[in-house]
């Protein structure tokens, strides 16, 4: 009998299929991924939990010289300053010795916020949906699975209007044509996301593709349909460029965060 596959990145019961796996990884990606993993292990032993990679080398799709690396590290304790200058200085040696990555980042939690009820549908749901595992217990074995409901909309993406304030200070102090661009491809990333899962919910379904995410928003909210479509092809290409950062965090931000207000609400306050 023939397998059935996910509709829409979802399974047979309608859960958020887990993409990625490390039997995607591109070829050419695999000596990076290697080193990753031993680096990791040499940089935290006994310390680390787990490893996951996530974005587009465990999805398959990554681009020689323009994908870069993610990572995301379990510390079985909550990660210190010097364990994040250390992650960073890995990073730094990976994209320097691999050309075929175009930087990279690690994230550094610790096991108990993982698992916390605060994080269930934020970080949790990253961790069981979005990444795949590459050293150590899976903690999505302790995480339930996910439906693309409003609640998860609203704990992933609800903190838009927090973050505007912090994007504005961003954009004021990017005074470098590769600070801009790298600002206008985490932000074009980050609204289209964030527009995508607003309509989740009824689009009934999950992607990581950033095209696919603004046709899906496009499909609900048609007069900024074009709008989107733009910001997915910089999320991808981006460009150094000032009016599109000030359009972000003057106009399609600000509205794109009463709306999910409006519709899913606001994300539960963290502690800071």
């Amino acid at each position: 009998m023939a397998e059935t596959l996910p509709s829409r990145g979802l399974d047979a019961q309608g859960y958020i299929a887990r993409e990625g796996s490390l039997a995607r990884v591109p070829p050419a990606f695999r000596p990076v991924v290697a080193a990753a993993r031993d680096g990791l292990t040499d940089l935290f032993a006994a310390r680390l939990h787990s490893a996951y990679l996530y974005g587009s080398i465990p999805r398959g799709t990554a681009r020689v010289g323009r994908s870069d690396l993610d990572l995301l590290v379990v510390l079985r304790e909550e990660p210190t300053a010097r364990d994040r200058a250390a992650a960073g200085a890995l990073d730094g040696t990976l994209d320097s010795e691999f050309p075929q990555i175009d930087g990279g980042g690690t994230l550094l939690v610790g096991r108990a916020r993982v698992l916390s009820d605060l994080e269930t549908h934020d970080l949790g749901w990253f961790v069981a949906c979005l990444c795949t595992p590459l050293l150590g217990e899976d903690l999505a074995e302790h995480l339930p699975r996910y439906r693309p409901d409003s609640l998860l909309a609203r704990e992933t993406n609800g903190d838009l209007a927090l973050l505007l304030p912090r994007w504005r200070e961003r954009v004021a102090t990017a005074d470098s044509e590769e600070a801009r661009r790298s600002l206008v491809r985490f932000m074009s990333r980050r609204l289209v996301r964030t527009a995508f899962t607003l309509v989740m919910p009824r689009w009934n379904g999950w992607t990581s593709d950033l095209h696919e995410m603004a046709e899906a928003f496009g499909s609900y909210y048609p007069r900024r349909a074009e709008q989107l479509r733009a910001a997915a092809v910089l999320g991808y290409e981006p460009r150094d460029d000032r009016a599109v950062l000030s359009s972000y965090v003057d106009d399609l931000g600000p509205w794109l965060a009463r709306e999910y207000a409006r519709v899913h609400g606001v994300k539960a306050p963290r502690p800071d």
